[in-house]
């Protein structure tokens, strides 16, 4: 079977699960967000605790595999009584591991706004809460972007291990097709095109768009 006429009999199956990866990978990405703000946060806290919470989570999830955690919450937890439906359990695993990384770019960022904008914020006495959301964390925002960019990219990837527990993302549609077809250069030449696409087109866009739109905002194109 050529390409065209394996895409023209198997589009569906593949749209299908093409927008299941979309779905998993925006939940994905604003739990990942929310996760790496609030732990690059309390990485730079003053109180010991909340450091000891974030270095803690931080180690965990990055130097433990995705695919082990994805099958501790899926498979472990209901052990100890807390069942989370297949889509769900997804799309935590990913943005729970994507957010420890983000922490550090959150961190790092906010380490890189020159001291003297520190000294200013203190010297209008502002408030910690008032100086980090008005002064810091959009001029952060700004040395943070870049390498969101590449941590996105590597979420949309990240998705397809989602499959492994039968989310019935595009992974999961390319492999049940595979299995009954066994036509493997289109099922996965298929697949391969559609996560291009995705991530050239759509993700790689945005994120490019939202670091010209930050750098006019701080006044710095």
């Amino acid at each position: 079977m050529g390409f065209i006429d394996f895409l023209v009999q198997y589009w569906p199956r593949l749209l299908s699960g093409a927008g299941v990866t979309v779905a998993q990978f925006l939940l994905a990405a604003v739990l990942g967000i929310a996760i790496s703000i609030s732990m690059g946060l309390m990485k730079l806290s003053q109180k010991a605790a909340m450091r000891g919470v974030a270095v803690t989570y931080i180690e965990i999830f990055r130097g433990t595999s995705l695919v082990v955690q994805l099958y501790w919450i899926f498979f472990v937890l209901p052990l100890f009584g807390l069942t989370i439906e297949k889509f769900t359990a997804g799309y935590l695993a990913v943005g729970m591991n994507i957010g420890a990384y983000g922490a550090e770019l959150v961190r790092g960022g906010i380490l890189s706004v020159p001291k003297g904008q520190w000294e200013a914020a203190l010297a209008i006495n502002m408030s910690p809460a008032q100086r980090m959301r008005r002064i810091i964390l959009p001029q952060a925002l700004v040395y943070m972007l870049p390498p969101w960019g590449n941590l996105m990219i590597e979420l949309l990837k990240g998705t397809a291990l989602v499959s492994l527990i039968s989310v019935t993302d595009l992974m999961f549609e390319a492999r049940q097709i595979n299995s009954s077809t066994f036509l493997s250069a289109q099922v996965f030449g298929a697949a391969l095109v559609v996560y291009y696409v995705l991530a050239r087109f759509f993700v790689t866009p945005f994120m490019r768009w939202l670091e010209r739109h930050m750098a006019r905002k701080m006044g710095r194109a």
